[in-house]
């Protein structure tokens, strides 16, 4: 093995234990392991996953989970035993599917008294500015009101995973969720205890690896496609999304989601499957990224008592502490904010567009409605869309 492989030798396999607490967990649960290779959702399963869920809720953890399974389950509501190649009724199948799975979903959790919410995305609604902004604002809102977010690929709008170019089984999606809402931890559940050095359905002196500090060109020479042909992701694309989360600051583990309890194993300090540590700290990602979209031309000029706000109490920016606006820009952009001595102070994603911010600068939050006749919340600037400098 190369010397800068960053793989622990087979003879001296590391352990690991997940740190304490995480705050914000995804769990992700694909195709293969949710139809255990059948087909056909597997009841058992999923109420396994929710009740490992229900538990992290009842911790305080906000748990996330990204749900393959919607052409599975339109293939149980329209008795199909294949569904073909054809993508159009593929789309048929994840649309009949979808609100099946949501059902499931629905009954599952609410024998714990926990709502959940539906979102549906595709790779534009993450890649577009306003987009990325609305999306990340609906699921922070949905962990304030207690509920957990249930997402997936929208396959009926966005046909890119059914012919495989999309998320990969919605493990890249489980990548870009963790990063969009500032997970601490990613947990990526299949039928496969982790990351092998060779496959261990051919190879008997194959070895789990269980942590994987960088992902090199070692680690990629490992994965490959999906052994049973059911789950489109395969390991290849969990070794990218895992790469992924892991330079946003997010802890990967990849594991099987068959293992009893699983979940909880893993929170309560259990070495299972393969563990991809974070490579940089979220801060340092969410600075990087902020910084690298700030406009020059679009600053807010905030006063005295906004910038102890932010600075100070980590609060929001609010149009009451705005004193004036610089320069052009949309919703949705990466603006500067600035102390009354032009200082820069903070750098985030504004709520409103500079001629709407100009119409509201000043005003108490109650009068934004009534004011521009439309309103996207109380906020100029969210704290959770801030970056302070």
């Amino acid at each position: 093995m190369p010397a800068n492989s960053s793989i622990p030798d087979s003879s001296d396999m590391s352990t690991y234990k997940l740190k304490e607490p995480y705050r914000r967990i995804v769990v992700k649960a694909g195709t293969s392991l949710l139809t255990s290779g059948t087909g056909s959702l597997n009841l058992d399963i999923m109420s396994n996953i929710v009740g490992q869920i229900a538990s992290l809720h009842c911790k305080g953890a906000e748990t996330l989970l990204v749900s393959s399974g919607a052409v599975a389950a339109g293939r149980n509501v329209l008795s199909l035993a294949q569904d073909g190649k054809n993508i159009s009724f593929r789309q048929v199948l994840a649309a009949v599917g979808q609100g099946r799975l949501m059902h499931v979903y629905q009954q599952l959790f609410s024998a714990y008294d926990i709502g959940v919410g539906q979102a549906l995305l595709s790779r534009k609604d993450l890649t577009d500015r306003l987009g990325y902004l609305n999306v990340r604002n609906t699921l922070l809102a949905l962990l304030d009101h207690k509920i957990v977010p249930i997402i997936n690929e929208n396959d009926v709008v966005s046909i890119d995973e059914l012919i495989n170019e999309g998320f990969g089984d919605n493990d890249t999606l489980s990548a870009l969720v963790a990063n969009l809402v500032d997970a601490d931890l990613l947990i990526m559940l299949g039928e496969m205890d982790g990351l092998f050095t060779s496959d261990p359905n051919v190879d008997p002196n194959a070895k789990l690896v269980q942590v994987v500090d960088e992902v090199n060109q070692d680690v990629e020479s490992m994965g490959g496609p999906s052994r049973d042909g059911k789950g489109r992701g395969g390991m290849t694309t969990k070794i990218e999304a895992a790469r992924m989360a892991a330079v946003a600051g997010v802890d990967v583990v990849i594991a099987n989601g068959q293992e009893v309890d699983v979940v909880m194993r893993l929170i309560d300090g259990e070495s299972i499957g393969t563990f991809f540590p974070a490579t940089r700290t979220k801060m340092e990602s969410r600075k990087r990224w902020m910084l690298s979209g700030l406009s020059t031309k679009g600053e807010i000029l905030v006063d005295d008592g906004a910038v102890r706000a932010i600075c100070t109490r980590h609060r929001s920016l609010l149009p009451a502490g705005v004193i004036d606006i610089r320069g052009s820009f949309d919703r949705g952009e990466i603006v500067s904010i600035l102390d009354t001595k032009g200082k820069q102070i903070a750098g985030g994603i504004t709520n409103y567009g500079s001629d709407d911010l100009a119409s509201i600068k000043g005003l108490h939050s109650d009068n934004i409605e009534m004011t521009l006749q439309h309103s996207y919340g109380d906020e100029a600037v969210h704290r959770s869309n801030m970056v302070i400098l």
